[in-house]
């Protein structure tokens, strides 16, 4: 007997998803017998920070941080934060009007949408780009207008081509520099130009920043879209603690930014959710306050995976860019699946238990491209394109 009820419209533009496509195919290969080398999610192998774990373990034991935990509950974490901020970027940020903890910032960027768009509504987005940032849109009932970036541009937009007849109606963008899944990265110059942009427009500009500290040149921070805005007028950042800390499972990160648009988010995640469990939010205030060595430790691990990898791939002829942010490897597919890239990636994972993620599941114009997430050891980095090269 069929069910007699109808699901929300809003539902249908999340029929597809990367991960979930790729979950399914991984599924697959393991119902028939292959060992899976999962290269397909950004989740890292590494552990969290000792101090960090330490700190959680000794909350888990008192009972007053077992209960609901309210805004102001948030307050040691949003000071930490602030100052992490302030400290990495040299701006100054209030603790209490400017910064809000989010449970991974991927609640932020999803909810977002929720408080600055009406139905109808276009958000401007990177194409290829991060799937959350859309979904938030559709489920908001907005519109997505994409920016396409192109290899030719350095993987960045050109403002100028977005028509006139979107930006009346635009009221978000998000742009995400070091950029998932091209791994590209912007210059201050460019978010200046953005800023600009967006306080001609009236738009408020969403930056997703989750690898300000994953890059391999130490001495070249990425920069954040508030030194481009210092006064944060038109703009809203989000970090989390999974790249830096290793912490993806924890699900914890923040938004910082324009104290009107953090006010209306909060709002939104008031009527959805509580915060993070406090004894999460005190490991996560000694990572953001204590030494920073545990970084430097997990971008050296990811640059020898980086080099083996990539010098792996071109034994085997396939030439790939040496990416300079640690984590991914962003490869222009061989000719023969150039059109074709979750063809490729289902034929990989299905042939040799090999996930990876095509770049047609992050916008059109990841077309012809595969991001592989370096979350394993060299040695099996070494197996995986051993295996590769059977499908090439």
């Amino acid at each position: 007997m069929s069910a007699r009820f109808q699901l929300a419209d809003r539902l249908e533009p999340l029929r597809s998803n990367v991960f979930a496509d790729m979950d399914r195919a991984k599924a697959r290969a393991r119902a028939a017998g292959l060992e899976i080398i999962d290269l397909s999610l950004g989740s890292s192998d590494l552990p969290a920070p000792d101090a960090v774990l330490e700190a959680i373990g000794q909350s888990l034991s008192d009972s007053s941080t077992h209960g609901y935990l309210l805004f102001h509950g948030t307050q040691a974490f949003r000071q930490a934060a602030a100052q992490w901020y302030e400290r990495k970027f040299g701006i100054a940020v209030n603790p209490e009007t400017e910064v809000l903890q989010l449970i991974g910032s991927q609640e932020g960027t999803g909810h977002l949408p929720l408080a600055v768009l009406n139905p109808g509504d276009f958000a401007l987005l990177q194409d290829p780009g991060y799937p959350s940032h859309a979904g938030g849109v559709y489920l908001a009932g907005g519109q997505v207008y994409t920016m396409p970036l192109r290899a030719d541009n350095h993987f960045l937009p050109v403002f100028a081509e977005i028509p006139a007849a979107v930006l009346a109606q635009a009221r978000l963008m998000v742009l995400s520099y070091p950029h998932n899944p091209t791994t590209a990265t912007a210059s201050l110059a460019f978010f200046q130009e953005a800023v600009a942009f967006c306080q001609q427009h009236q738009l408020v500009l969403a930056h997703d920043f989750p690898y300000p500290d994953m890059v391999f040149d130490a001495t070249d921070i990425p920069p954040s879209v508030l030194q481009a805005d210092p006064d944060k007028t038109v703009s809203i950042e989000f970090f989390t603690m999974s790249k830096s800390y290793n912490m993806g499972g924890f699900r914890v990160g923040y938004a910082i930014g324009n104290a009107e648009i953090i006010s209306a988010l909060r709002r939104v995640k008031a009527a959805i959710d509580f915060n993070q469990y406090l004894g999460i939010l005190n490991g996560a205030i000694v990572a953001l306050s204590g030494a920073q060595d545990s970084i430097r430790v997990s971008v050296d691990t990811f640059r020898q995976r980086r080099d083996v990898f990539v010098a792996a791939l071109h034994q085997i002829g396939w030439q790939v860019a040496l990416p300079n942010i640690a984590l991914y490897v962003w490869a222009k597919l061989p000719e023969r699946w150039s059109e074709n890239s979750i063809g490729f990636c289902q034929a990989l994972v299905e042939k040799t238990g090999v996930a990876a993620s095509p770049g047609a599941g992050f916008g059109k114009f990841g077309e012809g491209y595969v991001r592989f997430a370096l979350v394993h050891p060299p040695t099996v980095l070494e197996e995986a394109v051993r295996r590769i090269a059977q499908v090439l």
